[in-house]
């Protein structure tokens, strides 16, 4: 997933924050190439989090999973389900962006707890040393959450530790005073900030919109992971 993203081909997903696993399968069916699972902003209960990642990796769907933290023990149960990647909410230093590795890799190279009882370890059929060189060789994308008017440190050093870079226009424009404006000029530009600290910093930009058409403005500044609308919103359209 990430490397057609990297490639330059854009990958839409989806937010998921409703339990069960039709999401899941209407968001393969529609053609989706990813879901990101919410436990951010969303009701969704671990266990129910957890079994929607599950689901994903069975049917072939990537599914990545939005956190607010970098708990490593909390990180690692969504990895240990499958998940693909993690999307890190309000990110604003590069300190955040390194607990983020630290979370997603193993020792030496992180703080992640080592089990073999797990899906991608085959349920301890697969040696230990094994399992080690594949997560090495093909880690989760890391994603991180640009949703403030400035940063801790500066926006490129920040997207060095990262596969994405994300524009979250919802908190932006608030915490800009903007309130939902998302087409105010001092929105746009903030996201074009964040998109050259992309590309400098080496990390494919990402962003949400409300629709596809919306996304327009997302892809003239580059954007290869565009996330749409979530399953809840989509119920509430008339």
């Amino acid at each position: 997933m990430l490397a057609r993203a990297q490639g330059g081909a854009v990958i839409w997903g989806i937010f998921v924050k409703l339990a069960g696993t039709e999401t899941v399968d209407l968001a393969a069916a529609a053609g989706f190439d990813f879901v990101v699972v919410d436990v951010e902003h969303s009701q969704l209960g671990e266990h129910e989090a957890r079994r929607s990642i599950r689901h994903s990796a069975a049917v072939g769907l990537p599914a990545v999973v939005r956190v607010a933290g970098t708990d490593p023990a909390g990180v690692n149960l969504f990895l240990e389900a499958g998940a693909a990647g993690v999307q890190l909410s309000g990110l604003r230093s590069c300190a955040q962006a390194r607990a983020l590795v630290a979370a997603t890799r193993y020792p030496p190279d992180g703080l992640r707890s080592v089990s073999l009882a797990q899906p991608a370890a085959g349920y301890g059929t697969r040696a230990l040393a094994d399992h080690l060189e594949a997560s090495r060789a093909a880690p989760p994308l890391l994603a991180g959450q640009i949703e403030s008017r400035a940063t801790d440190d500066e926006l490129t050093d920040i997207a060095r530790d990262l596969d994405v870079l994300f524009i979250g226009p919802t908190d932006l424009s608030v915490d800009l005073g903007l309130a939902g404006a998302l087409d105010h000029p001092s929105v746009a530009r903030r996201m074009m900030e964040i998109a050259s600290a992309a590309a400098a910093g080496g990390a494919v930009l990402g962003g949400w919109a409300p629709t596809a058409s919306d996304a327009r403005h997302l892809l003239d500044l580059g954007a290869r992971y565009i996330v749409i609308a979530s399953d809840l919103q989509l119920l509430g359209q008339t």
